[in-house]
């Protein structure tokens, strides 16, 4: 038997409107007011009025203060709330990314000038890089993003600067260009974008060949721990201690070449044995020569063929050698680019045969027909030693270093021979002559490629050791106009970076000629990819120590930014990119290649250096993988 029901509440109603009952309607009370304000008296009317307009005036600043702050706002506030970096919701594990032609392109579009505001407005929002508060971020959390279960950290870059906000020359500008703790700040962040990149490395990869940072683990290509050998002179150079005895520890312990591989032979000479040699040089540590003595006599079977213009590939431990299986050939910049470490390793040894191999490349390269004012085809055949593919001429990939290498082994053994330095000198008159263009509308200066006469307006990210390699080259005697030529072209180079939307530069890039284009670059889909690659600032390096223009480390610190921004994964590591132009999802490629720490954080880290005399361009010289080799003594 239920309680009986117990009434909880009280119910009132109220009589209709005309009884004069309560009603709350906005007419009533607009009645309601207008009856009780015509009862004051004429007086007391006045003196409201009165306050009324005295509060009025004196809340008017405040008020339009308030107003101005939401229209222009706080340059700090501005670039935090107006420009945000948005960013695209996480990509679940059980789920892949969405194919290119799904994802949401980036709408920043427009001229290059618009766009680099853009890209300073949100480098204005960076802070300084702390990696344990960047790894302590969780999945989900603002400025992180997720990529098949891995974490990027979107928003890291590497110091709260307004710089990017003014233009270059302001006094702003230039107080923050030339303050010497700005800069020393720089080089803090090197180093710790170096140990962020290490953590990744040491924790996923260590002793293999290359981290692959979002799925948190690594590729083997010989199997020699080329990230850890190519970052040895690296973490000598940026004074990380702690690092480089671990890693001697490892190459001590660890590292052996009696291996049955096939490594190719430009790649292990100029990251393997120039990374040994350089170490050994910056140490004076026995044990890196050692192993470089090893390497090397290991890589001189390539050289037993019947032209004497070596195989592209070597087998370090059953010490034979072939070709790649679909050709004969070799390419020009490999067979061409492993003079100075072979040279170096002759000097050490006192055993001739290793510079005396190279030396031979040289010579018949020098006679061959087939050049073009001094420009090589890119391929040449292992049996017969002749140029093949002919007709095709490139500053890019597999001529590019030929053409370095020219003139640094001209300084490396001291300025006597006379054979490489005509052959430099001609080849820079042949890229002026055939290769030489400008764009529209802005007319920056390129090299562009010549395939059976036809110009192509096509550059390579590679092509941007030029700058550097004319600067280097003209701070050695050689014509003044060569330094006018590299200014410009470093020019070029960094408006590759700054005119795409992450300010990374893609691998290729077509120039605009024609007139009435509206931009100066152009990407195609295939070439919008960044690799970490290093020679926009191992060019940006040269330019500043040559010329002291503090632009050039104003144009690398926006660069490292942009690394930090869009390539910098949180848990360790970076990785390279697929598409330049989407800030939103830039689509990671889970690859670091081990020259961002062998080259491309070193060159950075000179670059701010105010110590002219760490790692001196009149007493070493770069091979193409950063690692610093003696100039010979004259004697």
């Amino acid at each position: 038997m239920h309680p009986p029901s117990r009434q909880d509440y009280i119910s009132i109603n109220f009589a209709g409107q005309g009884s004069g009952s309560y009603n709350n309607s906005k007419q009533w009370r607009r009645q309601s007011c207008w009856r009780k304000w015509k009862q004051l008296s004429r007086l007391q009317r006045s003196l409201i009025l009165v306050l009324l307009f005295i509060c009025g005036i004196a809340s008017y600043p405040a008020v339009t203060e308030q107003l101005r702050g939401l229209t222009d706002g706080d340059p700090e506030t501005k670039s935090n709330s107006v420009f945000p970096h948005v960013l695209p919701e996480a990509v679940k594990q059980d789920q892949p990314p969405l194919p290119t032609s799904q994802r949401k392109l980036s709408n920043k579009r427009g001229p290059p000038v618009l766009q680099n505001r853009l890209q300073k407005k949100e480098n204005a929002s960076n802070t300084v890089v702390e990696d344990k508060a960047s790894d302590s971020k969780k999945e989900g959390e603002e400025g992180v993003i997720s990529w098949r279960g891995a974490v990027i950290d979107t928003d890291q870059a590497t110091e709260s600067t307004k710089d990017g906000e003014n233009k270059e020359g302001s006094p702003a500008n230039q107080k923050v260009q030339l303050s010497v703790k700005s800069v020393a700040i720089w080089r803090e962040a090197v180093q710790e974008a170096f140990r962020h990149a290490w953590k990744g490395y040491k924790d996923f990869a260590w002793g293999h060949d290359e981290l692959r940072p979002l799925s948190k683990s690594y590729s083997e290509w010989f199997g020699l721990g080329l990230t850890l050998i190519d970052a040895l002179d690296t973490m000598w150079i940026l004074g990380l201690k702690e690092e480089f005895e671990e890693a001697k520890t490892w190459v001590a312990a660890e590292l052996t070449f009696n291996k049955n591989v096939d490594v190719n032979l430009f790649e292990s000479t100029i990251r393997i044995l120039g990374g040994l040699l350089s170490t050994y040089h910056l140490t004076g540590d026995t044990l890196f020569l050692d192993k470089a003595k090893d390497i090397g006599s290991r890589l001189m079977p390539a050289f037993n063929t019947p032209s004497k213009i070596p195989y592209s590939d070597v087998n370090i431990g059953k010490g034979t050698a072939h070709p790649p299986r679909w050709t004969s050939d070799s390419t020009v910049a490999e067979v061409t680019s492993i003079q100075l470490e072979f040279r170096e390793l002759s000097r050490l040894t006192q055993e001739p045969q290793y510079q005396a191999a190279v030396a031979e490349v040289m010579k018949q390269v020098h006679k061959l027909d087939g050049k073009l004012d001094g420009l090589v085809p890119m391929f040449i055949n292992t049996n017969n030693g002749q140029f093949t593919h002919q007709g095709i001429y490139t500053l890019g990939a597999r001529a590019d270093s030929y053409y370095e290498y020219l003139l640094k082994q001209w300084i490396q053994g001291g300025k006597k021979e006379n054979e490489l330095l005509e052959d430099y000198l001609q080849a820079i008159e042949g890229v002026k002559n055939n290769l030489l263009q400008k764009s529209s509308p802005n007319g920056l200066t390129f090299v562009g490629e010549l395939s059976h006469g036809q110009f192509s307006p096509k550059m390579d990210h590679l092509v941007c050791f030029l700058p550097g390699t004319l600067a280097l080259g003209a701070y050695n005697g050689l014509p003044a106009d060569h330094m006018d030529l590299a200014k410009q072209l470093m020019e070029t180079c960094y408006q590759m970076y700054i005119q795409m939307e992450t300010g990374l530069s893609p691998e290729i890039v077509h120039f605009n000629m024609h007139q009435g284009s509206t931009r100066d670059i152009e990407v195609k889909l295939a070439d919008r990819h960044n690799l970490l690659r290093p020679e926009t600032v191992e060019s940006l390096f040269y330019l500043y120590r040559f010329t002291k223009d503090q632009k050039y480390r104003e144009w690398g610190w926006r660069i490292l930014q942009n690394f930090n921004k869009y390539t910098k994964v949180s848990s360790g590591g970076y990785t390279s990119i697929n598409n330049v132009r989407d800030p939103d999802y830039p689509s990671p490629r889970d690859k670091m290649e081990s020259f961002f720490l062998g080259e491309t954080l070193k060159y950075l880290y000179l670059l701010f250096s105010d110590d002219p005399n760490l790692i001196s361009l009149d007493q070493y010289v770069f091979n193409t993988e950063a690692h610093p080799l003696p100039i010979w003594p004259s004697n």
